[in-house]
């Protein structure tokens, strides 16, 4: 297992189950269209998806948070183009992309959890749930299943 995790030679041979595979890069997509969002669309990504609030003040902060998701979303876009290439050059390396795409998700879903629990009333910085809060559970449940998926010699 632990040569499938780090193997020795990253080759362009993939091993694991089919579904992983295919399923890796129809997350790739996802992830990809996400960080595009993120990083070129940031006060939407923002408000629209994020579902935070607009906060005023002088100066405006909201460019700041507007720069910061921005960079966020490049941050999400290079991790996406690594994907990318470990798709078309590098496939022995996706149990460790998942293994990486699971620990985001993980936490992502315990510092949700965290700041839920934070004395902020509801509705002061968010006007809703972002989709990659309510979906995040689902989503490391999947991702789990995936990785294992791809350890797993096909035959």
């Amino acid at each position: 297992m632990v040569n499938k995790l780090f193997p020795v030679v990253a080759k362009n041979e993939f091993k694991g189950s089919r579904i992983s595979l295919w399923a890796f890069i129809f997350f790739t997509v996802l992830m990809t269209g996400r960080s595009i969002a993120h990083f070129l669309f940031p006060e939407y990504a923002f408000h629209e998806i994020a579902n935070f609030a607009l906060i005023s003040g002088q100066p405006d902060p909201m460019v700041l948070f507007y720069r910061l998701f921005s960079l966020w979303g490049l941050a999400q876009f290079i991790f996406c183009l690594v994907c990318w290439l470990v798709i078309f050059r590098y496939r022995a390396l996706i149990p460790i992309m998942y293994l990486f795409w699971l620990i985001e998700w993980v936490a992502r879903t315990v510092l949700h959890m965290i700041s839920a629990s934070g004395n902020a009333p509801a509705g002061t910085y968010i006007s809703g749930v972002p989709p990659g809060v309510i979906l995040a559970p689902l989503v490391v449940g999947l991702l789990f299943i995936l990785f294992f998926l791809s350890l797993r010699i096909a035959r």
